[in-house]
């Protein structure tokens, strides 16, 4: 296999051609595909704003942070875009058990000519910096604040990491790219939706260049992605039934904005929706498995009247229908 430090960038592509998008932007990309190369999805589909933020940062090195609600498909685009470019990248989820020796590296006891030997292993930070990769944090606003302090080092385009351990200064490779998602922008999270996330330091978020907002898409975007996902539905009957899908879950993201409702539908859940259609062959019962035994017991009457709205007919007395067919 190719050493992953020695590729570069050797061709443009255009941003017209490659994603559809009505620019004469070019962006740098790889002739040839890595094993840190995600797989590459057709019918993917992108945000012309957002996509344009982060070819700018695999364009001009900015440090570029994707935030949105879940579900939105933040992680997904920055990995799309580096499939189109052939660009390798690598994801590491800041949960609570990633650690600062997950991050920057420790010392670890290896075999070295039949004897046990201490070698210092490198952390995904300084292996990453050292390649062409992208690296991305997923769940930025969820990450430790000690984990959180390593990564400001590397926040600044040219900033240099210190192994401390190793008397080593790591000069970024050209082609390497930093990348975050998140749900909040570092400001905590009131509501209590998300979780674990943290209010992060002011001076670090400072450091990010770019800050690209993803929201849900279009109604008839959407139905067109689920469609995508689910083939199966692709026909007339299909086709009306994931718009009242989509529709359903459009109303629960209104609730959620006006406090009727704690838990919203994502695209995701949309997709798994459908997808648990084509299981169980009846919306009703798949919406309950795929959303409505979420909700907690109070709001299930209103998230009942959101589908009676869509689909015509009481969640309850379909279910019951159903039952007794059984």
């Amino acid at each position: 296999m190719t050493d992953l430090g020695q590729i570069q960038p050797d061709r443009q592509v255009s941003v017209r051609d490659v994603f559809g998008i009505d620019s004469d932007m070019t962006v740098p990309a790889f002739s040839e595909r890595d094993d840190h190369v995600p797989e590459m999805d057709p019918v993917y589909r992108f945000n012309p704003d957002v996509t344009l933020a982060i070819l700018a940062g695999f364009t001009r090195n900015r440090r570029v942070m994707v935030q949105g609600l879940h579900g939105t498909g933040k992680s997904t685009h920055l990995e799309q875009v580096a499939a189109r470019l052939k660009w390798p990248c690598v994801r590491v989820n800041l949960d609570g058990h990633i650690s600062r020796m997950d991050l920057v590296g420790k010392d670890a006891i290896v075999l070295r000519d039949g004897l046990q030997v201490t070698e210092f292993q490198e952390g995904i930070v300084p292996w990453a910096l050292q390649r062409p990769v992208a690296l991305i944090f997923d769940e930025y606003d969820a990450g430790r604040p000690d984990v959180m302090f390593v990564i400001q080092r590397i926040l600044e385009r040219d900033g240099k990491f210190t192994l401390l351990d190793q008397n080593r200064v790591i000069r970024p490779h050209p082609c390497f790219r930093l990348f975050a998602t998140s749900n909040t922008v570092g400001l905590g999270n009131l509501s209590g939706m998300y979780h674990g996330t943290q209010v992060l330091n002011q001076a670090q978020i400072d450091r990010w260049n770019i800050v690209a907002t993803l929201n849900y898409l279009p109604a008839d975007e959407e139905v067109a992605i689920v469609l995508a996902r689910v083939p199966g539905k692709d026909n007339d009957h299909g086709r009306g039934l994931i718009r009242s899908m989509v529709a359903v879950a459009e109303l629960t993201r209104k609730g959620y904005a006006t406090g009727d409702i704690s838990l919203l539908m994502s695209p995701r859940t949309v997709i798994t929706w459908a997808e648990n259609c084509e299981i169980f062959r009846n919306p009703s019962l798949a919406f309950r498995l795929s959303f409505l035994n979420k909700c907690d017991e109070s709001e299930r009457p209103v998230v009942a009247e959101y589908y009676q709205r869509c689909f015509g007919e009481e969640l309850d007395e379909s279910w019951m229908k159903e039952a007794g067919r059984h």
